[in-house]
Parts: C-alpha cells; sequence; structure tokens
C-alpha cells in the first residue's frame, strides 16, 4: 500500500484586507463610500469606521452598513491619528485607507490588489478623479486630476518613483505600517511623506491606472484654500524631512521633487510674460496673450483629449471645464509660495512652528 502525503498549507492564498475609514461628521458622504466598498468584486475582509468624535449620526450610518465602528475618546485632530487607532483592530495582510466622501470603482480592491503579489510593493494607489462638478472650484479640480493622473502619473509609474500614492484611497502592506509606527503623523499629509520614506528605504509605491476612485473635492473657495494650504504646506514638510535622503537612494524621485520646486519658482515669471514681452519688446499686448495661451493650450490640451478618451468622457465638457483650472491655479501658487516660504526658510530659522493643526479640505 502506498502511503500519500497530505497536502501542506498553501503558499498562494488571496491576501486579506481591512478598510479603514477616518470620519469626522461624514453623515452625508459616508453612505456612498460605504456601499461602493459593499460592491466591490472583491469584497474587503473588515471595515473599520473610526468616528472621531462626531456630532452627527456617523456612527449609527457606519454601522447600518455593517462596518465595526471605534469611537476614540476624544477628538484626535488628523486623518493619520485617527487611522493609527484602527491599526491595532487589524490582523490582515492589507489595509486600505478610504476617505469618507470617497466613492470606489466596483472593482478598486481588484484592480488594486495584485501589486502586492511582488514583496517589494509596500503601498499603492489608483486614478483619482472629482466626483462633482457643480462650481468652479470643482470643474478646475476635474482639469487638474485629469491631467495630473493621466500624465504626470504615469510618467512616474514608469520611472518607478511615483511622487504620492493619494491618501484618499491608498492600500498598504500592513507590515510596512507596524514596522514603520503606524501612518505618519510628524507631517500634515501622512501620504506623501509613507509613500516617499518607503521608497527612499528601497521599497516600492506603484499607481495602477486602472483602479478608479472619485473624491469630493472642495466646492466653495474656503475650503479649497484650507485644503491647499494644508497639501502644499505638507509637500514642504516632506521636502525638508526627506530631499537630502531622497538625492542619494532614490534619485528619480528627487528629481520630479526639483521640477515640482521649480515650477513653483518660475510660475510667476510665466504668468507675467506677456505683459513681460509687451513692455520690453513693444509686442502688442493681444499677439503676446494669443501666443501664451496657445503654448498653454499645447502643453495641456493633448493629455485632457487622451484623458477624456480614457476614461469615457465628454471631450466638450472636459475642454469647458479648462479655464477654470487657472482659478485653481492661481490659489495653488499662492499658497505654495506661502508653504515654501514658511516650512522651508521659517520652521528652519525657528521663526515659525509650521502647519501642524489638520484642517478638513470640505
Amino acid at each position: 500500500m502506498t502511503e500519500t502525503t497530505p497536502p501542506g498549507p498553501t503558499t498562494d492564498a488571496p491576501l486579506t484586507i481591512t478598510v479603514i475609514i477616518p470620519a469626522h461628521n461624514e453623515e452625508l458622504g459616508l453612505p456612498a463610500t460605504l456601499r461602493s466598498i459593499k460592491s466591490q468584486s472583491i469584497p474587503p475582509d473588515k471595515i473599520i469606521v473610526v468616528d472621531d468624535a462626531s456630532t452627527d449620526h456617523t456612527s449609527d450610518i457606519a454601522a447600518s452598513y455593517g462596518a465595526t465602528v471605534l469611537r476614540p475618546p476624544q477628538n484626535l485632530g488628523s486623518k493619520a491619528k485617527a487611522q493609527n487607532h484602527a491599526l491595532p483592530h487589524c490582523d490582515t495582510d492589507l489595509i486600505l485607507a478610504v476617505d469618507a466622501d470617497t466613492v470606489l470603482a466596483p472593482d478598486y480592491i481588484e484592480q488594486l490588489r495584485p501589486a502586492f503579489d511582488d514583496p517589494s510593493v509596500q503601498v499603492a494607489a489608483g486614478n483619482v478623479q472629482t466626483r462633482f462638478t457643480r462650481t468652479p472650484w470643482e470643474r478646475g479640480r476635474s482639469t487638474e486630476y485629469l491631467f495630473g493622473f493621466h500624465w504626470h502619473r504615469p510618467i512616474q509609474q514608469l520611472a518607478n518613483s511615483p511622487m504620492v500614492c493619494s491618501g484618499c484611497c491608498s492600500m498598504f502592506r500592513r507590515t510596512a505600517l507596524t514596522e514603520s509606527g503606524g501612518f505618519p503623523e510628524r507631517t500634515i499629509v501622512e501620504d506623501m511623506d509613507f509613500t516617499w520614506s518607503q521608497q527612499v528605504a528601497g521599497r516600492r509605491a506603484v499607481y495602477v491606472s486602472d483602479a478608479v476612485a472619485w473624491a469630493a473635492d472642495p466646492e466653495t473657495l474656503t475650503y479649497l484654500r484650507k485644503q491647499v494650504w494644508r497639501w502644499m504646506s505638507g509637500f514642504m514638510q516632506n521636502v525638508r524631512l526627506h530631499l537630502p535622503r531622497l538625492l542619494t537612494r532614490k534619485p528619480m524621485l528627487a528629481t520630479w521633487v526639483i521640477v515640482a520646486l521649480l515650477e513653483i519658482l518660475v510660475a510667476p515669471l510665466w504668468w507675467v510674460t506677456p505683459l513681460l514681452l509687451t513692455t520690453t519688446y513693444d509686442e502688442p499686448m493681444p499677439r503676446t496673450v494669443a501666443w501664451w495661451a496657445g503654448a498653454e493650450l499645447l502643453l495641456t490640451v493633448p493629455a485632457l483629449l487622451y484623458a477624456a478618451r480614457r476614461r469615457r468622457l465628454p471631450v466638450g465638457q472636459v475642454l469647458l471645464n479648462l479655464p477654470f483650472v487657472y482659478l485653481n491655479k492661481a490659489v495653488n501658487l499662492y499658497y505654495a509660495w506661502k508653504a515654501l516660504l514658511v516650512e522651508l526658510i521659517l520652521v528652519p530659522l525657528r521663526l515659525s512652528k509650521g502647519l501642524v493643526i489638520y484642517e478638513k479640505g470640505r
């Protein structure tokens, strides 16, 4: 009689996933977020909503969708701290961090999870688009996202050096989070901090273009200013913290960072170019403005047309939203320069503490 050996444990079991949703007074946006998670083609193993001192019905809504609700004893004050509050309750292989006003495509997890078949990948995120285009600020942001996620991100991914895995819908290897002390709290933007830290350590961050999520962006100038100030301050904080090591350990990522800094520095000069040409060379203002606008369109429209085709969006609507991006660019530039002054000059001189209070952008 031939003795048979029972099969050993499989080594290719699917990676398990916990979704963490930090939420503070999110009763309006949370239902759509939870519905999109519950309808995933590959459902997560656990959903945790961290109700960070909400005064509305956030907890009740989360519980009604079967999520585990955690309520800290007091307001934690930032998204990273809320996420870290949930981390000890996670025992899965992967953690998907989702903002409470972000909606995932039904195959988001299905598209993203295979990236982690590569053991060097520690964080991955997909393509973020705007959920709404009702106000000028949302329409401008939609143009920014279409351009950035169909031009900058693919190039960065080809060079194996994404600038950031978007915090509204990033997936992390749990061991990478626990070994590094959790979601970074030392800067105001935990997603960029973790993305850069992992790449400095020789690990990989990945952009997956076929994984799509829709974020609710600021619909008013008030909220846009808060969000952009946080983003720009966080970028400069990470420049101060990481750039020296990036130059030696991840030079391609350092290249993107330096290019972004140069764009901030030269942007005012580009914006006043028509005036400079008119006053310096006595060129007619209409001609210089036409030249400037033509150059702008040449640099942006081809990428937007590709993005519209890729996302099956009406080309006409995409082009109609283009003028509104300049409203957002003006806000971006103001706060980029302010953040540069505060975080890269005043903070090192100990004349400012920089931005340390987390404010929601909507």
